[in-house]
């Protein structure tokens, strides 16, 4: 093709592009990302806490190095999220330790210390290399941040720490988490790093692309 004739043709294409109605553009921008390449949609839905904002979940293990290097992103993520995005922890467990972390997890929250406590988790296990793995090892590092025993003790072994962590242990199956960190948007679909999705920022911006999807759906649904 000679200069000129390439020139013409870009001048038609970008001709083209600006008589295109606006749906049409916003049609080619969604398609950015292709379900079942760049995430999963997830067979049944799993209602969310809040049906007015899109949730965003963070699937993650204290004992994920991948995890450990994820949490400066998501931080960053999550200081810069629309206020429409309901964001939500979700320890992930399929085996007795995990099972323990997510106790430690929901503890933290329980005592309402989940900002002063999760960096100095992850730190522990990741840094440290203490993997937290009884009681007596948690409590000591909850006390040097500030939780008492008795604190510890009636949160760690309440009745809504363990039922939380039961609870999370039924949802793994629901969103089809098979690894950390994976993200689940509004209850119907899974992102995670692979073949197509090849960075954590990646993952990132996937999460934002079908955060943008759902906001969409949510805006009609209270037209």
């Amino acid at each position: 093709m000679t200069q000129k004739r390439l020139l013409k043709k870009i001048v038609q294409i970008t001709l083209l592009i600006a008589v295109l109605p606006n749906g049409m553009i916003s049609h080619a921008q969604i398609e950015r990302f292709i379900s079942g390449t760049h995430y999963q949609e997830i067979a049944n839905p799993v209602n969310t806490n809040d049906a007015s904002k899109v949730e965003v979940i963070e699937a993650f293990w204290y004992g994920c190095s991948h995890c450990f290097r994820f949490e400066p992103l998501i931080a960053d993520w999550e200081e810069n999220k629309p206020e429409y995005v309901d964001f939500v922890r979700f320890p992930a467990l399929w085996n007795g330790l995990m099972k323990v972390h997510a106790q430690v997890y929901y503890a933290a929250e329980a005592l309402d210390s989940v900002d002063i406590l999760h960096e100095h988790i992850f730190n522990a296990i990741n840094v440290e290399r203490n993997m937290l793995q009884n009681e007596d090892q948690i409590s000591e590092l909850f006390a040097q941040h500030g939780i008492s025993q008795s604190d510890f003790d009636s949160a760690f072994n309440s009745f809504s720490v363990r039922t939380k962590v039961n609870q999370a242990e039924k949802r793994m199956g629901d969103y089809g988490i098979r690894s950390t960190p994976n993200m689940i948007v509004n209850g119907k679909y899974l992102v995670a790093t692979g073949e197509n999705v090849r960075t954590q920022q990646e993952m990132l911006e996937v999460v934002d692309f079908l955060v943008e999807k759902e906001k969409a759906t949510i805006m009609g649904s209270g037209d």
